[in-house]
């Protein structure tokens, strides 16, 4: 019944032209983990408490990362330089083998503007100006492309990349990719929402993913969290 209710509500949406159709290539066992709001599917025969995980774009909802360590034992690296992100993190204290470390994810390393939530009730900001976020208003936060990232942790392997970015996905996965870094699943949300042509910048990254042997394996109800599998990893 749950599929035939996810089915409709996907197919609901194709047609309206609030996502695009996004069909899973691989089949996989696959399972939730994390809230409604801010959780992924994985592939749980991949993750074990040896895993590494890097889980950018935090937000107030650590729930992704939480299932992952109270079910495999694995350590996560949450990064997000979203200023209340920042303060939310902190008055958590701290968490066994949670990591955070409140930069931005990109495809260059410096400092560049970061345009804040146009509604000031909001948590989440983008590196990139989009429908919900505000020009006039952007602070300067620190950003680290991958290899930097990944060489400062002395990491050889990712084992799972969580990307919730708020748009900036479509500039930061080409650079991602370019970069030759092992990584066995990436977990992305999608904003082709936030965009007048969002539906066909995702299509273009879902083919660009394939082209370096990433494949669907499942997606949300509402198809903007898809995860990618590279089925032929070295590590």
């Amino acid at each position: 019944m749950h599929q035939f209710k996810k089915t409709i509500i996907q197919l609901y949406r194709v047609l309206r032209g609030k996502s695009p159709y996004i069909k899973t290539s691989v089949k996989l066992k696959h399972q939730w983990m994390g809230g409604q709001n801010g959780g992924f599917y994985v592939a749980p025969e991949y993750i074990n408490s040896e895993s590494i995980v890097y889980s950018f774009g935090i937000g107030q909802d650590i729930s992704f990362d939480t299932a992952l360590i109270q079910k495999f034992n694995c350590k996560v690296y949450g990064f997000d330089p979203t200023p209340k992100s920042i303060e939310w993190v902190k008055e958590k204290g701290d968490i066994p083998r949670f990591n955070f470390t409140p930069i931005g994810i990109s495809n260059k390393n410096g400092e560049l503007s970061f345009f804040l939530p146009q509604n000031e009730h909001h948590v989440s900001g983008s590196l990139v100006d989009n429908a919900v976020t505000s020009w006039d208003n952007a602070i300067k936060v620190p950003v680290k492309d991958l290899k930097t990232i990944v060489g400062e942790l002395g990491h050889k392997c990712i084992d799972v990349l969580k990307m919730d970015i708020e748009g900036a996905e479509y500039e930061v996965i080409p650079d991602i990719l370019k970069l030759g870094i092992e990584i066995k699943q990436i977990l992305i949300e999608f904003h082709h929402r936030l965009y007048p042509n969002g539906n066909q910048k995702t299509r273009d990254v879902i083919k660009l993913l394939k082209q370096y042997d990433y494949h669907a394996f499942a997606t949300s109800e509402i198809l903007e969290e898809v995860s990618f599998i590279k089925m032929n990893h070295s590590c």
